[in-house]
Order: C-alpha cells, then structure tokens, then sequence
C-alpha cells in the first residue's frame, strides 16, 4: 500500500468515525428534548440520563449502534474512542470491525441482523438500546432524531407502566423494582419470570402474564403491558396514579425495549 492510499484510508476512516458520532450526538439530542418538562421522578429513571453509558459502533454485514452501563477496558491498539456530553448525558463512542473484533466478521446477517450474536460476539450482556443501519444506508440526522425520539417515549411509556404496577402490588414492590430493572438492562426472559412472580403474588387469577412468559422468544412490552391490565384489577390504597400510557414506535431493541 503506498503512502497516499494509506492517507486517503484514514481520512476515510476518520470521515466515517465523525459521521457516526454525529448520528450518535443527534440520536441522544433528540432522546434529551424528549424527556425535556417531565417530572423529576420519571426523568431520573431514564437510563440515558444521569448515567455515563458506553456507545458501541460494530460493523458486521449492518451496522450496529448500542448502548451499554457496562464498564468497557481503555482503548487499545487500534482502537478508537470519542467521549461526547449533552446536559446531563454522557457517553464514549467506541468503534469496532472484524479487524479490531475478527469475530465479527463471522456473524451471520443473511436472514436479518444478529442482534444477539453481535452482542456475544462484543462482551456486552446489557443494553439501553441496539439500533441498526443497513448496507447502503446513510447516517441520516432525520432518522436519527425519530430514532432518539422513539427511544425516548418508549423509556417515558415504560417508567409510567411501572410506576403504575408499583402502586398496585402490594407487597411485591421489590419485585416490581428488579423487574424494572430488567427491562433497562435489557433482560426479556428475568423480566418475564418476574412478572409471573408478580402476578402470582399480586393477581393469581391472570394467566396472560404465563402465557406470553413461555414463548420462545419473549416480548417485554407485551409482558409489562400484561402486566399492567392484570394488577389494574387490584385495589390500592393510599396512592393514584396515571393510567394511559403510550409507546413510540421509533425503536426496535432486540431482547430490551422492543424489543
């Protein structure tokens, strides 16, 4: 490789790193001015807000883009990576290839992404989100304001849910606290199993919570949302509480906020 088609790499490299971190940078302003006049009880359990999150750029056959609390080593060798704030938020973006992660090169994306197999493939067990970019896509600021958007009003809907199955399960408030910490971390099945729990606690009568706890592959707002009509049957005293709830549509977050 000659002199001049090793700088022409780099300033490519280091053109599409910049791209990114403005994708990133857009998705989290939107999430921010989401959130932006909610209760101060709703916005200190948005997990993007408050916490110092590690943002993971992986380039397999797509291009995944997730978001983890988990504590990450110091860049090594060729790694890359770029801290970032907005108010109250905080991140490092960090790059990743089959050069860096040969691994990655090895994920099987011909039916669709792998959300869970990059996820192995990197060490990350939780995530707050997982968004994809597909081949020939570009890192749009339209799409990742809706991205951040949607993110943003399914974490609101989701804080509402369980606050409101929290002022109804009585007894059970710390299951319902692990639970909704499952579904921040991004665990489908613990948050599942603990909703059943709940219910048999709290509304033996249900069997949708079990039903929807036993599929294959587990739907953690469907759960939750199961959740919510089951104990909505239960009365509580001593506290009131919303009872709409709304979910954007923006994101899909395999095995979290779809999910």
């Amino acid at each position: 490789m000659t002199s001049e088609s090793a700088t022409e790499g780099a300033r490519r490299a280091e053109g599409m790193r910049a791209a990114m971190a403005d994708y990133v940078r857009t998705v989290h302003q939107a999430y921010l001015s989401a959130a932006a006049g909610q209760p101060p009880g709703v916005r200190g359990r948005l997990p993007l807000l408050g916490n110092d999150v590690t943002v993971l750029a992986a380039g397999a056959r797509n291009l995944h883009v997730l978001a983890t609390t988990e504590r990450l080593p110091a860049p090594t060798g060729p790694e890359v990576a770029l801290d970032d704030e907005l108010g109250d938020m905080r991140w490092s973006l960090r790059f990743y290839d089959p050069v860096i992660v040969p691994q990655l090169g090895m994920v099987d994306e011909s039916n669709g992404p792998a959300f869970a197999q990059v996820r192995r493939v990197l060490g990350v067990g939780t995530v707050i989100y997982h968004l994809i970019v597909q081949p020939g896509s570009q890192l749009d600021g339209h799409q990742a304001g809706h991205a951040g958007a949607g993110l943003a009003m399914d974490h609101l809907a989701e804080a509402r849910d369980f606050e409101s199955i929290r002022s109804r399960s009585r007894g059970a408030e710390s299951l319902v606290d692990e639970m909704e910490s499952a579904a921040v971390a991004g665990l489908p099945r613990a948050l599942a199993l603990l909703a059943v729990e709940i219910v048999r606690q709290v509304a033996p009568w249900d069997d949708e919570v079990a039903t929807l706890a036993k599929a294959r592959e587990v739907d953690p707002v469907a759960v939750r949302r199961a959740l919510l009509a089951a104990v909505r049957g239960v009365v509580s005293t001593g506290s009131t509480t919303g009872e709409g709830s709304t979910t954007g549509e923006g994101l899909t977050t395999e095995g979290a906020r779809h999910g």
